[in-house]
């Protein structure tokens, strides 16, 4: 196992490498470049093992570099998702560094929020029809994430009248991290095998590999931002509801939660384990199917969704 994790570990070390060099050789916005600087690179990180796996690690420099620079575009979509989360969540702090619509003002974060979808646009236009269109897709549906998560979450502060069925809730926070973080690890591993020149249903199998992975991740996020003590309504009303039996909350009840999560975090812990495990084998039963062609990197491939999802969870002493 532990050698295993190496090999991973190793590979996901000399991606990160190869990234950041073709990031400092594709991007020359010195604002851009900074927003970029401390990501986990895990949706390129996919990309590069789907791209890996399908090439059997056989490519030209020439189709490395042109997949590497598709991995930039997808970076440049992830990053801008998150400058304009900051300004809905109102956020301070990012990777360990002042926002960017703290530091440089919500005009200018944006308008270059904008710019680094279209320059990841440009990107993905420039490698085909298929890869502009899944590029198109998925930011739709990440946006289309981002409004139903502000309108479930608000949608009391106007009314009194607002409050939902466990089923309801369960159901609506499944379906705002799927669409909001899965659907970009889903487009990385599908973008990865479209480089590799891959049609058909493999693409289909590598983008449920990917959206199962994100879904794992999100809930480990989740987990890691509770258990740090961070009130985070889409997660905590739902688990509290499951853990009291309750039929009904209101979201203005909000404010009362956090003895109870206190109350609560062991258990809180084992659910969030339960079903970033489910997601995790789901991901791992996609990666030995026997579509995917036999290599080195598909035994990466069925390491990557456990590894990923403990890098999240490292943060809070935590393993699956």
């Amino acid at each position: 196992m532990k050698e295993q994790t190496n090999e991973i570990d190793n590979f996901f070390e000399s991606s990160r490498v190869d990234l950041e060099k073709k990031i400092l050789s594709t991007i020359s916005d010195e604002k851009i470049i900074s927003i970029l600087q401390g990501g986990k690179r895990l949706r390129p990180f996919l990309a590069h093992l789907a791209f890996k796996t399908c090439t059997k690690g056989n490519e030209s420099s020439i189709e490395y570099q042109r997949a590497l620079e598709g991995a930039v575009g997808i970076e440049l979509a992830h990053s801008a998702s998150l400058v304009h989360d900051d300004i809905i969540d109102k956020d301070k702090e990012r990777r360990g560094k002042t926002t960017f619509h703290v530091k440089e003002g919500v005009a200018s974060a944006l308008l270059t929020g904008h710019k680094m979808l279209a320059v990841g646009f440009n990107i993905a236009l420039s490698h085909g029809k298929e890869v502009a269109r899944l590029y198109i897709e998925s930011w739709d549906e990440v946006v289309n994430g981002e409004i139903k998560e502000i309108d479930f979450n608000h949608k009391d502060n106007k009314s009194s009248k607002g409050s939902y069925t466990k089923s309801q809730i369960f159901e609506a926070y499944n379906r705002i991290i799927n669409m909001k973080t899965a659907s970009l690890f889903s487009s990385a591993c599908k973008a990865g095998a479209i480089e590799a020149n891959m049609s058909g249903d493999i693409l289909k199998v590598f983008a449920d590999y990917g959206r199962e992975i994100g879904l794992a991740y999100q809930l480990a996020d989740d987990l890691v931002d509770l258990v740090k003590g961070e009130l985070i309504d889409s997660v905590i009303i739902p688990l509290l509801n499951k853990l009291e039996n309750k039929k009904t909350i209101s979201f203005v009840k909000t404010r009362f939660i956090r003895k109870k999560i206190e109350k609560h975090i062991s258990k809180i812990k084992q659910i969030y384990i339960e079903e970033i495990k489910k997601h995790v084998k789901k991901a791992e039963e996609l990666s030995i199917l026997e579509i995917i062609p036999s290599s080195y990197y598909k035994k990466l491939m069925k390491d990557a969704p456990t590894y990923i999802t403990n890098k999240m969870l490292k943060e809070i002493s935590l393993a699956i």
